[in-house]
């Protein structure tokens, strides 16, 4: 598979920043991909896809558009843009039009693990440093789940509710990864969104952190994408 020509951009979710995909960058940067990583500031959707817009203008086409966690609902808003030609969920929300990250959780098991977040602070959400680890990265190294943890970045409530207008999966092909061992978004509720958005899907053991500790696996439904077009 030829990645001549071929872009990739990486969108972060919430309480991390873009640092997280440096081992998937690695291995496609080392297979010939152009990757890009956004930066999003987590303040609000609308600001996301204009943060994410802005490194998209930047490609070549055609891109494949890559969201981890809340990052899904930035791809699915931002995804419309012209040069994107497919879309990579990882472990990702997938809103249709008018749902936000917060429609979604809404909707989670109750019976199930449920996302430590704290109350709201000062506008901003948190997650409970002592869980974060088994929650978010149950099967990163100890050392750097702390230090995840401690690094939080705070996620903004107008990024958790900010709704969908047209979502991209619509009109453009999708892939999801399904994390199994995932304790902040419950498997059975990523499989529901990936069938809902007709999404290729793979499933894969691992964390909510999958794409920090198996970026060969996140890699490979990327470059799977990328075969296709």
């Amino acid at each position: 598979m030829s990645s001549a020509g071929k872009s990739v951009v990486l969108v972060h979710g919430g309480f991390v920043d873009g640092a997280g995909w440096k081992g998937v960058y690695d291995i496609l940067k080392s297979d010939g991909f152009d990757v890009a990583v956004v930066q999003n500031p987590t303040l609000s959707l609308a600001g996301d896809n204009a943060a994410t817009r802005q490194i998209l203008d930047e490609q070549t086409e055609p891109v494949i558009l890559v969201g981890h966690s809340y990052g899904g609902a930035v791809i699915s808003e931002a995804g419309t843009h012209d040069k994107v030609a497919a879309l990579v969920y990882i472990t990702a929300f997938v809103p249709d039009a008018g749902e936000s990250v917060n429609t979604l959780i809404g909707g989670f098991p109750a019976d199930g693990p449920q996302p430590p977040i704290l109350p709201p602070r000062d506008g901003f959400l948190f997650l409970d440093k002592e869980r974060f680890p088994e929650s978010f990265a149950g099967d990163v190294p100890a050392g750097e789940a702390a230090f995840m943890a401690d690094s939080q970045v705070p996620w903004g409530l107008e990024a958790l509710g900010g709704p969908v207008t047209a979502p991209a999966w619509r009109s453009k092909p999708s892939w999801y990864l399904i994390a199994t061992d995932d304790r902040m978004i419950p498997p059975v509720a990523q499989r529901s969104m990936a069938e809902r958005g007709g999404a290729k899907v793979t499933e894969v053991p691992g964390s909510h952190a999958i794409y920090v500790s198996r970026p060969e696996a996140v890699a490979g439904i990327i470059k799977d994408a990328a075969a296709s077009l």
